[in-house]
């Protein structure tokens, strides 16, 4: 298995709204200085901030499915398709931007924080769909308690957040000393974002490297593994999983760094 941590230098940013949001990439858009550019069909991924309140105006979407996750803070949509709507701290809103669809964001604080996730399903496939929204606040979501150990499934699982896109994504929230098992299958990518606090990340054969908040994990299984995650320090861990297939059978959008 391969293992990669990144620091935040070494992934991308961007801003909103007259740099009112401010946003770190850990994978971005052509030019924002990202290394990873994709990983499968998890295509961007944003952790954005508004200390007090950001809004990003209409633009459009086709195909891509597109989450929202809040950290904390308010996150509000609007869009084409006639809905209005506001989810707080843990919970989630999907776009399934299908044949196409316009939408407005805000960013609700003090201190609003969130991420959005765009996943590429089969785009020819997609395009033949229909837009849609929902939206799932956090108790919809389920979770597992266990020796100090909280894991929430957002996408996936017994999650009711379905995507086409082949993917899997959980929140997991460790106490100070707590340590967390994920496994791999062969032609697995997981990405990791330490949100909260630091730890340790050890997987087979690549070894044990430690990480800090806002740090970027990678690693690559080309065989059965384990992925061994440990928080370190008196604050705990919180870090954000996403699973996707390292490689899919239909074309991808063309990325370029």
């Amino acid at each position: 298995m391969k293992l990669r941590v990144l620091t935040p230098a070494e992934q991308g940013s961007g801003e909103f709204d007259g740099g009112t949001i401010i946003e770190q990439k850990p994978i971005g858009f052509s030019g924002e200085g990202s290394a990873i550019h994709r990983l499968g069909p998890l295509f961007y991924w944003a952790w954005a901030h508004a200390e007090v309140e950001g809004f990003i105006g209409s633009h459009p979407h086709q195909a891509f499915e597109i989450l929202t996750y809040v950290i904390h803070g308010q996150a509000y949509h609007g869009d084409s398709l006639g809905t209005e709507s506001i989810v707080g701290p843990g919970g989630a809103q999907l776009i399934q931007a299908g044949s196409g669809v316009y939408h407005q964001e805000r960013l609700v604080g003090p201190d609003a924080e969130l991420f959005q996730i765009w996943f590429e399903p089969n785009i020819r496939d997609a395009l033949r769909r229909d837009p849609q929204y929902a939206a799932y606040e956090d108790h919809k979501l389920p979770k597992q308690e266990q020796e100090g150990v909280t894991v929430k499934t957002v996408i996936g699982g017994s999650s009711p957040i379905h995507i086409v896109a082949d993917a899997g994504m959980w929140d997991v929230s460790l106490a100070p000393g707590a340590s967390y098992v994920h496994s791999l299958c062969p032609n697995r990518t997981l990405a990791v974002l330490a949100v909260r606090g630091g730890g340790k990340c050890s997987a087979d054969d690549a070894g044990a490297q430690s990480f800090e908040e806002k740090d970027f994990l990678v690693l690559r299984s080309e065989e059965d593994g384990q992925v061994h995650f440990a928080a370190q320090g008196a604050n705990g861990l919180q870090i954000v999983l996403i699973e996707v297939p390292t490689e899919v059978d239909y074309p991808l959008y063309p990325k370029k760094p």
